[in-house]
């Protein structure tokens, strides 16, 4: 219990096992998506070789957590049923708590029986990027399960989001929203909780860039924070190319993010990544 106390006073730290993570030092979550049509990497992860071998790859660069998620959330994606979702995570969740059991792995979901069945696999915190609005069961499950849990800002579902993104104000309706389901965690006894702002998700470009520059405010909210910015279109249409072509612009944002208050950095090219955290410290110190 004391424990739990303590991640729950300290916000730069997760509980994972029983065992306090420090989150006093930027963190990297590399992404692994076991889907044919992401934005960026479907297919990519199509056969379990390919999957434990990107997943291998991704620990030796020095990623901290590894993100596995069966179910697109780009703009147009089509619907996977219960059992696809199922039949596609659990097989890789398996394999990976086989062959690398010191690896911390998050289940990027927003059913709440895929998340427990996830953790039961061998998952240790759950990435939600609905924030629980497309899953009325997923905070109960949060709490029976007692693992870290991934509050995403988002609305409406992704074939609608992206109607949804008139504000009153920005920052502060988004702020409000994450406080309103914070409340509800908390009442449930969910300690460990880390905040993605959903950047892309019911957001403009230019509301995007926004909130980066405004990342500060999220601390008012007492938890870790999490961002999401890898090859999105953020960056990728700002620029003029396509996801293949976004590293160097990711990199560049991923930088101004930790600058800016980010506590892990959820990204596709973990060494890139891992570099700019130690860069980052570097300038820190």
């Amino acid at each position: 219990m004391e424990a739990k106390d303590t991640a729950f006073s300290n916000k730069k730290t997760l509980l994972i096992r029983g065992t306090l993570m420090d989150l006093a030092q930027p963190r990297v979550m590399g992404i692994i998506n076991v889907t044919p049509d992401s934005f960026y990497d479907g297919g990519k992860n199509k056969f379990m070789s390919e999957a434990l071998t990107n997943v291998e790859k991704m620990l030796v660069d020095g990623a901290h957590f590894i993100d596995i998620g069966g179910y697109s959330t780009k703009p147009g994606a089509r619907e996977v049923s219960l059992e696809e979702e199922l039949d596609r995570v659990l097989p890789v969740i398996n394999e990976i708590s086989l062959r690398f059991p010191e690896a911390v792995l998050s289940i990027d979901t927003f059913r709440s029986q895929v998340a427990k069945h996830a953790v039961e696999a061998g998952a240790n915190i759950i990435n939600d990027v609905s924030g629980g609005n497309l899953d009325d069961q997923m905070f109960s499950v949060v709490s029976q399960l007692k693992v870290p849990y991934i509050l995403m800002h988002m609305r409406g579902t992704p074939a609608t989001m992206q109607k949804l993104n008139n504000y009153n104000h920005l920052i502060k309706d988004i702020i409000q929203e994450l406080s309103e389901k914070l409340v509800k965690l908390r009442r449930l006894a969910v300690n460990d909780i880390v905040i993605d702002p959903g950047f892309g998700f019911a957001k403009s470009i230019p509301q995007n860039y926004e909130i980066l520059k405004n990342l500060a405010y999220f601390d008012s909210l007492e938890c870790p924070l999490l961002i999401g910015l890898s090859r999105k279109s953020m960056v990728y249409k700002t620029l003029g190319v396509d996801s293949a072509e976004a590293l160097n612009g990711t990199t560049a944002l991923n930088m101004t993010a930790l600058m800016n208050g980010a506590d892990i950095l959820r990204v596709h090219d973990v060494k890139e990544a891992v570099e700019t955290v130690k860069l980052f410290n570097t300038l820190q110190n």
